[in-house]
């Protein structure tokens, strides 16, 4: 089974998930390798899903934001990526900076899905209703319709009641730990060729809109202004100097949209540089300088 996501974070627990672990031992002239897997907390709705780490795709291209009617290999979409990613660096580092244009290009991970789909496998796909998610669901749908592979998919709820009634809320995969996910197999289904149809065509819909910005608006993707999440910034930052980690930190956990803080800081930056927020003590590293409003 190979199980698809669309997030660093969530890939990497599923590889754990799915991770076989090898031991050996020698006795004598001869050593002895056993396959198996260390035993899951014992937990309610823990486990670990058959398979190996091999069997993980993920294609994090983020597609929620900027221009979706560049194709997800080009330079474009791997380059926005990057400008995302790379805004906690500290300084210049060439070394740092080849090592993340490679991890921002997920081209060879669809290459790997394509793989596997002309070998017959079944894939999984795991999504949520984060707009990185779901926007990367619905391509996935719009990219592979032209292969008869079937296609399950575990959507993430809400929450989950836990047998001590205890509620947890979940907004992406990436809050979830690798032994959970299992525990998660019981919403599984297989999609039919109409819903996958359905989905393709609702990406389509998005890419002739092509906004700059893609939000989960009364449970629907649409397309919505660069500025849509703005009000949550001005919502917390005041004239009295704040950490810019400290700011963005408040906003993500208190205002859970499944946006990134790369995007926060992006935007912060744009006001810097408009004057709207004012840099009070300045850091190579900008999640770490203190801002203000102006």
């Amino acid at each position: 089974m190979i199980e698809v996501l669309f997030g660093e974070s969530e890939a990497g627990a599923m590889k754990v998930a799915k991770n076989t672990v090898i031991t050996g031992k020698v006795d004598g002239p001869t050593a002895v390798w056993t396959v198996g897997k260390k035993r899951p907390p014992e937990r309610e709705n823990c486990g670990w899903i058959e398979g190996t780490a091999q069997e993980v795709i993920c294609l994090g291209f983020l597609l929620d934001i900027g221009n979706i009617r560049e194709d997800v290999s080009s330079s474009y979409r791997k380059q926005l990526i990057c400008s995302m990613y790379a805004q906690e660096q500290q300084g210049n580092d060439q070394r740092m900076d080849e090592a993340l244009m490679q991890q921002c290009d997920y081209s060879a991970q669809m290459e790997r899905l394509r793989a596997y789909l002309v070998d017959g496998e079944t894939i999984r796909v795991w999504y949520s209703d984060a707009p990185y998610s779901r926007c990367g669901f619905y391509h996935l749908c719009a990219s592979f319709q032209q292969y008869q592979n079937e296609m399950r998919v575990v959507k993430l709820p809400e929450y989950r009641v836990r047998a001590d009634h205890s509620i947890v809320c979940y907004n992406s995969w990436g809050e979830v730990s690798a032994e959970e996910f299992a525990g998660f197999l019981d919403g599984e289904k297989i999609l039919s060729r109409n819903e996958i149809r359905m989905y393709a065509t609702t990406w389509n819909n998005l890419q002739q809109d092509n906004s700059p910005l893609r939000a989960v608006v009364n449970g629907k993707v649409t397309g919505v202004p660069e500025d849509f999440y703005d009000f949550l910034i001005w919502k917390r930052i005041t004239p009295k100097p704040v950490k810019e980690a400290r700011l963005i930190g408040d906003i993500l956990g208190n205002e859970q949209l499944g946006v990134g803080d790369w995007w926060y800081a992006k935007r912060i930056e744009y006001h810097i540089q408009t004057g709207k927020i004012r840099v009070v003590e300045d850091s190579e590293n900008h999640y770490a300088r203190t801002i203000c409003q102006a």
